[in-house]
């Protein structure tokens, strides 16, 4: 079997303190690098400018992390890549994992890393509201679209290019996975997780001015949830049903 070509993509805004020591890892286990700087005024633009490794495409003005992504879908797929590996570029993901995403991948549409399927020596304890806000909301995305999904949230993701770039993507905020994971159940997709280390290198990491607010992101969470799902009917375990309501 002819090996994937797979593009790693990373979504940067004000990253200037850690986007050289990542991108230097990331290139010891990814031939081809993707860094959407989404806006960044910190001086991170002009460390890419620096680097003649890797593919830079800016966004003139912060859009938001799911426009981010976005925009790196749709870069794999105007370049004919098999496969696009998301990872943050904050150090809290492990490159070296990279390879092990790309061959799972090969089989199925999207491999979703999880935090919560197996616990490594060393791991961190995750921020309690974070983690209670996310096991909310995983839980309703099992129960309402029927994966076993053990962390909605994490960014470090492997997809099938021709397949993820075909979903509709509208949401361009930190909400953007809820909306992937309802059209990725809609289209029928097939969704695998593999376990990585919980790291938190900044438990205080701000998500952007309300959403810093537990109660306000989770209200966020749920409108995105909702409106995505009113869109239409999906089939859960062989009955289609409506996700409006």
């Amino acid at each position: 079997m002819k090996s994937p070509r797979a593009l790693t993509a990373l979504p940067v805004f004000n990253e200037r303190g850690t986007v050289h020591s990542v991108l230097d890892e990331v290139k010891r286990y990814s031939r081809d690098i993707l860094v959407v700087d989404d806006g960044s005024s910190d001086g991170t633009a002009e460390l890419l400018a620096e680097r003649n490794d890797i593919q830079v495409v800016t966004h003139a003005k912060n859009r938001g992390y799911g426009a981010a992504l976005k925009t790196a879908f749709e870069y794999a797929a105007a370049e004919d890549y098999d496969i696009v590996v998301t990872i943050d570029c904050d150090g809290q993901h492990e490159p070296q994992r990279i390879p092990r995403f790309v061959a799972a991948c090969q089989n199925v549409d999207i491999v979703s890393g999880s935090r919560y399927l197996k616990q490594y020596p060393g791991d961190s304890e995750p921020p309690a509201q974070r983690r209670w806000i996310n096991q909310l909301i995983t839980g309703e995305i099992n129960q309402r679209l029927g994966f076993q999904l053990t962390d909605a949230f994490c960014g470090f993701k492997a997809y099938r290019v021709d397949t993820v770039s075909q979903l509709p993507v509208t949401e361009f905020g930190y909400a953007m996975p809820l909306e992937l994971w309802v059209e990725a159940a809609r289209a029928g997709l097939n969704v695998i997780e593999l376990p990585v280390p919980l790291v938190y290198l900044d438990e205080k990491r701000s998500f952007g001015g309300a959403l810093d607010d537990g109660t306000t992101r989770l209200n966020y969470y749920h409108l995105v949830l909702d409106r995505t799902m009113a869109r239409g009917e999906v089939e859960v375990d062989g009955a289609a049903i409506s996700l409006g309501g």
